[in-house]
């Protein structure tokens, strides 16, 4: 009886083993891609309200820090802050990106502030059969979050700075 048990043991540890590397890799994806999501969120939340009193350099740079305040150290770093993008655009024609503009934070402009493109590596390469190369290639993950930049007065809006 014995060696049933550890035949029995033998063929369900493999099975059990891959359900919990996918419920892992599947789940932290779903937790870095809500986290990305927040951190935009927050940041765009934040980047429409302030003002120079709150802004110490210019108002691209403070959102793109904000995204890497929230982002729970997923975005650290130049090569995090690489994915972040902070893009303003004209009130009266959405579709036309003022992100290069002086005036592209004015109120009522609309702020967006995206994560695009974060690369997210499995964290077990993925077998789809047992005679091909394991598949390691990470998952793209793009957020986007956009608001009305509050009205002010304009001695309180704080300079743009470089875009995106």
């Amino acid at each position: 009886m014995r060696g049933a048990e550890a035949l029995e043991f033998t063929l369900n540890l493999l099975p059990f083993m891959i359900m919990v590397v996918v419920l892992v890799d599947t789940s932290w994806a779903i937790y870095t891609k809500a986290t990305l999501q927040q951190a935009v969120r927050m940041a765009v939340r934040d980047g429409v309200t302030v003002t120079t009193t709150t802004v110490s350099g210019n108002l691209t740079a403070t959102v793109k820090t904000m995204v890497q305040q929230h982002a729970n150290g997923i975005l650290n770093g130049s090569t995090g802050l690489g994915y972040i993008k902070v893009h303003y655009f004209d009130q009266n024609n959405p579709s036309s990106d003022v992100s290069n503009q002086t005036y592209g934070n004015q109120p009522g402009n609309i702020m967006q502030v995206s994560v695009e493109n974060y690369q997210l590596h499995p964290l077990m390469s993925r077998f789809f059969n047992w005679s091909g190369t394991p598949d390691a290639s990470p998952m793209n993950i793009s957020v986007y979050a956009a608001d009305m930049i509050e009205p002010m007065a304009s001695n309180l809006v704080p300079p743009i700075g470089p875009a995106p």
